[in-house]
Formats: structure tokens, sequence, C-alpha cells
């Protein structure tokens, strides 16, 4: 016998749903009681009608497929935990408290350094001989021949020197190496020396008046500003260039006179240096102190102070050197100690023979000396 016949000899309980046997008086479910032949025909033609088609799994099937379903929903979890990143709770460690105790360290004091200072050499003893001056003393220990006099209290002129006389001869003191001012160019000299004042532009005033009241061209009010056009405004701040003014109006027109000039700084020979009989002449060096106008030029006057003598030599230069000649040498066999300065002068006229009137256009430059020797002493013939 078929499946289907034996599902066909059983009933639906109309109430509840539970199928029963073909027999059943009563449903063990709900209760109800199947007494009537209608009400159990009527029910079988209910439940037929609206039966669905049913589909019956063996045991073996119905576990390999719960089976199959097991595995896909492991697998599935499995591959989406991988792809998850693991996240660690961290355990609690319980840490010891430390106690820390803080020991005061003493606060190191630092020694300063102490900057080294020139202990000045003793002087040492000389015994005078014959033919010996301070000059030529002070020449061949490379010390003035005035410390000599000061240190020995000998006269002015050093002439109480006597052979076997034991003089104290100082240690030459080290002199700085001369500062050289490093020459300006032609256009930041003329820059430098050239006078301006800084103004306020106010109210009403123009370019045109405003180089009218100082007596500047406005070209070169607006050259001094970098001015592209004529317009000021109010509360501008602008540079008016006084050694720019045109000549003072009248029959004689005079220009205006530049302001004076920084003493020039010397440059060589170094200060105390030394010159023998090798050398025929001295060249003496400065730095400039800006360009010069036409009627400028530099004066150098080389003085011998040695002795008193008072032999002088002024000359003038447009350069910054100038060649002391061999002809002021001194011609005795003594170095003798020249010492000279550099000042800016400008010509103010001429007098009744045309020789050029100067007067001083600036600071004259602070002195310096260097010695010079003589002529060669003369050869004594040695006794017979």
């Amino acid at each position: 016998m078929s499946k289907i016949e034996k599902e066909s000899k059983t009933k639906i309980c109309p109430t509840c749903g539970t199928r029963l046997s073909e027999n059943a008086t009563k449903c063990l479910v709900c209760g109800l009681s199947f007494d009537a032949p209608e009400e159990t025909a009527q029910t079988k033609r209910t439940v037929q009608g609206s039966a669905m088609p049913k589909i019956t799994l063996s045991l073996p099937m119905a576990l390999g497929l719960l089976a199959f379903f097991l595995l896909a929903g492991a697998a599935t979890v499995f591959f989406t935990l991988q792809g998850t990143e693991k996240i660690v709770t961290p355990t609690a460690v319980s840490t010891a408290t430390v106690t820390v105790t803080l020991t005061t360290t003493p606060t190191q004091t630092l020694t300063p350094t102490l900057i080294p200072t020139i202990t000045p050499k003793p002087p040492y003893d000389y015994e005078v001989k014959a033919g010996d001056s301070c000059n030529a003393l002070g020449f061949t220990f490379d010390v003035s021949p005035r410390s000599i006099i000061l240190l020995n209290n000998l006269s002015a002129q050093c002439t109480d020197l006597t052979v076997g006389q034991v003089l104290k001869i100082p240690h030459p003191t080290p002199l700085p190496p001369p500062t050289i001012t490093p020459t300006l160019e032609a256009g930041a000299a003329t820059e430098q020396a050239c006078e301006k004042v800084l103004i306020t532009v106010q109210e009403n005033d123009t370019l045109s008046s405003i180089a009218a009241n100082y007596a500047v061209p406005q070209d070169a009010i607006k050259s001094y500003n970098g001015l592209s056009t004529d317009t000021v405004f109010l509360g501008m701040q602008i540079q008016i260039p006084l050694c720019m003014r045109a000549a003072t109006p009248g029959p004689t027109p005079t220009p205006t006179t530049p302001p004076p000039y920084p003493a020039p700084n010397l440059l060589l020979p170094a200060d105390g240096a030394s010159f023998t009989l090798a050398e025929d002449n001295v060249t003496l060096q400065w730095s400039s102190i800006g360009i010069l106008h036409d009627n400028e030029i530099y004066r150098i006057v080389v003085e011998d102070i040695t002795g008193g003598e008072g032999q002088k030599l002024v000359e003038y230069a447009s350069d910054t050197k100038f060649i002391v000649p061999v002809s002021f040498r001194p011609k005795d066999n003594l170095p003798h100690v020249l010492r000279w300065t550099v000042v800016t002068v400008r010509q103010v006229g001429s007098d009744e023979v045309g020789d050029p009137i100067w007067e001083s256009a600036g600071a004259i430059s602070f002195g310096r000396v260097f010695s010079w020797t003589g002529a060669a002493p003369i050869a004594t013939e040695a006794p017979q």
C-alpha cells in the first residue's frame, strides 16, 4: 500500500488542525467530538479542498540537510571572525606603590674664569758704552727713547750719559695690529657724505613747493626717495638731499659747502715701525674719506721729533698714499723718530704769487711715529 493511501485514511481536527485517525471520535488536543457523520464528512471535504502539496523527507536526508546547514553556518562564522580584528581586553595588574625620598643636592658654584693679564717684564740693566745715545739705544732695543729717559730720570735731550753708567732698559710693549677701515665705493661714499633732512608732508604741500622751499631740484628729491611720480601725500615722510641745493642766487654764486670730513684712518706703516739705511724711501698709506671735490686734497705733515730738531715736511696728495723722499732721511748715523699726520684741506683762493690757499676741511688724523736710520757710520782706523 502506498504512502498516499495511508495518508487518505486520516483526518484533521477543524478546530486545532491536529491530524487524527479516520475512526477517531474525539480530538485529543482540543477535545472536539466527531460523533455526527455529516460533520465528519464536511470536515473531510473542507480539509481535502485546502490541502497543500506535501514533501516527505526520509530521516537520513533530513539529517544530511541539517548537517549541511550547520557546516555552512560554522564556515560563515569562522571567516567572519578571521576578517575582524581581534580585540584584546587588557588585564589589570596590581602595581606596588613606591615612595621616593628626595635628597637635596647642593648647588655647584661655578668659579669664573679669570682673563689673563699681561704682566710687564722687569727692565734689564745695560752699561753705557762710548758713542751711545738714547735714540741709538731705543732703536737697538726696539723701545722709544722717551721710555729710557723717563725710566732713568735723564734730561730731556739725553745729554747726561757717561761711559760705564748702568741704565734700566724697558722691554718692548706689544702693539695691537692697526685696524683697517674699508674704503667706500664711489656711490656709497657720495651717499654718505650728502647731508639729508627728513620732513613730513603737511597739508597743501606739493613736491614743487617743497623743492622750492629747500632750493633742491624735484628730480633730486624723487631720486633720493624712489618716487615715480610728482605726487606726495599728507603725513608722508621724505628725505631732502641738502647737498643737491642749487647755487646761492646773487652776482657771485657760491656752491654749498659740504660738511667737514672725518679724520683719515692711517694704515701703513704700523705705529713704531723701524726703517734702516737700506730703505731709500718710506711709503705712507691711509684710508679714503670718500670722493673729494675738485678743490679738495690731502695734506701730509712729517716731522722729525728727535732731539727737538723740528725738521718738518708738508706735502699735498690727491691719492691715499705718499712717499717720503730720501732727502728727508736723517743725515747722521742715528735713528730718528718721525711723526706723521693726514688731514683733508680745501682751497679757498690764491695768494699774490698764485699759490693756493688751503683751509682745513675735516678732522686731523691721530699721529703715528716711525724711526729711520740716517747715514752709515764713518769707519775709524784701527790703532797700530
